[in-house]
């Protein structure tokens, strides 16, 4: 199969199926991280929201948890939108977008509540910040075919 074809839009009942799959995924992760990293308080006391509240139910409120769960939705978005939108594109660079999504907001609440003795932590957490972003960078033959 060539390129091109794989750039085509899918024409089978199957593919476009799995298309709008992708799609309500990706707006269904979106809804449900944005919320929980942004306002996670909120999120805890009222998702899913029309008069329900599963997350309040389960347990005693966690704003490190709560946050980690709306910045692991949202790597499951980025992906997802990878998936959409360069099907053909399951590379390394793939996964290390996803470990930023999750990584950097993840390193970001850490510091901003590290105390004295969680620079080991700290520095695991930069570590692997770093790691993802090696693992975006091109490889040669990506770099050979990049515009």
């Amino acid at each position: 199969m060539t390129a091109t074809r794989q750039l085509r839009p899918p024409t089978t009942g199957a593919a476009v199926l799995r298309q709008w799959a992708l799609a309500l995924l990706a707006l269904s992760g979106a809804f449900v991280g944005f919320w929980a990293l942004l306002a996670p308080a909120s999120f805890y006391a009222s998702f899913p929201g029309l008069g329900y509240s599963w997350v309040a139910d389960a347990g005693q409120y966690d704003e490190h948890l709560v946050r980690d769960v709306g910045a692991l939705y949202l790597a499951l978005v980025a992906v997802t939108v990878v998936a959409l939108l360069r099907p053909a594109a399951v590379r390394p660079w793939v996964a290390g977008l996803a470990w930023l999504v999750f990584g950097v907001p993840h390193l970001v609440f850490h510091a901003a509540h590290a105390g004295r003795g969680d620079v080991a932590e700290i520095a695991a957490l930069t570590a692997s910040v770093l790691l993802a972003a090696v693992a975006c960078l091109p490889d040669r033959r990506e770099r050979q075919n990049m515009p």
